[in-house]
């Protein structure tokens, strides 16, 4: 009876690396928000130094990962506790942004009818009578808030000025680049390494274009528009859900420009054995997938 191979690594203390990583930059993170409109920098040396780590940590990390398995030392069972560990990967930034459409949900459909006077909840009789239920809520029932409300939201504009809407073309980018990932995918399958490239590097240049425009949109946002994170709940609920989701799509560019890198000049990924592109590809389809589903109820609805 043959039994199958299953590679055991050595200890390694790029996990403790890692999650001490991770602890520095969610704390460093935290930190920078909590600190805006101040002169305190702690956070951000905080945020910086996580940022590095990590991408120190994952850099040795996965070098090493790949170093085994092009060594031959990996087995089918292994291979398959790779898929598993990329799957609850994505369900677990699936839970992430499913907390922040939450507590959107929240706002919106309870908290601020509440303060309009809606429901057997409804406050505005006994505190604020004058205040209006609306969303994007540009305005406050607190006079004496310490927040600048935004002069303009980024809602849709209507038809006529469908054209200037920055979050169109980002949905425009974003959609296509999911389409040509798929087409490298193909193409990789189909032994056409050639193709893979051209598609994969269109792709990250789709990336950086969709990062560029969004930065486009926050600059738009802040000096024209008034909008920034301290406008009240709708500049909170506002930045956090598309700066987590540009995080996401830097993140997910930069995985794959590195398989990019790795096709180009060493060569990496047969038609029946490149894992590493397709775990890059499901994540940035699921990144498309977000931005889908931000742009319908942060933007249309």
């Amino acid at each position: 009876m043959e039994y199958q191979k299953y590679y055991v690594p050595e200890q390694s203390k790029f996990p403790i690396f890692a999650a001490t990583s991770m602890f520095l930059l969610v704390m460093g993170a935290a930190s920078t928000i909590n600190s805006l409109g101040t002169e305190s920098n702690t956070g951000k040396y905080i945020l910086w130094s996580g940022l590095a780590a990590m991408a120190t940590t994952l850099f040795f990390w996965f070098k090493k990962v790949i170093q085994e398995h092009l060594a031959g030392l990996d087995s089918a069972q292994l291979k398959k506790s790779f898929v598993f560990g990329m799957a609850w990967f994505i369900f677990s930034e699936v839970m992430f942004f499913a907390a922040f459409f939450g507590a959107l949900f929240y706002v919106r459909s309870f908290a601020v009818p509440w303060l309009g006077g809606e429901g057997e909840k409804g406050l505005a009789n006994m505190l604020w009578p004058d205040f209006e239920s609306s969303w994007p809520l540009m305005s406050t029932p607190d006079d004496g808030a310490a927040y600048t409300l935004p002069e303009k939201n980024l809602s849709f504009p209507g038809f006529s000025h469908l054209l200037t809407w920055l979050p169109l073309w980002n949905t425009i980018v974003l959609l296509s680049s999911s389409v040509t990932v798929h087409f490298a995918h193909l193409a990789l399958k189909a032994g056409n390494k050639s193709t893979f490239n051209l598609w994969l590097g269109v792709t990250v240049l789709l990336a950086l274009t969709f990062v560029g425009l969004q930065a486009a949109e926050y600059y738009e946002a802040y000096a024209h528009y008034g909008l920034t994170l301290n406008s009240g709940i709708y500049g909170s609920t506002f930045f956090m859900l598309t700066g987590f989701h540009g995080f996401h799509v830097m993140l997910g560019g930069f995985m794959l420009a590195v398989m990019l890198i790795r096709s180009i000049f060493y060569n990496h990924f047969e038609p029946e054995d490149h894992f590493g592109f397709e775990a890059a590809s499901w994540y940035w389809h699921f990144v498309d997938v977000v931005w889908v589903m931000l742009f319908l109820f942060v933007y249309i609805l």
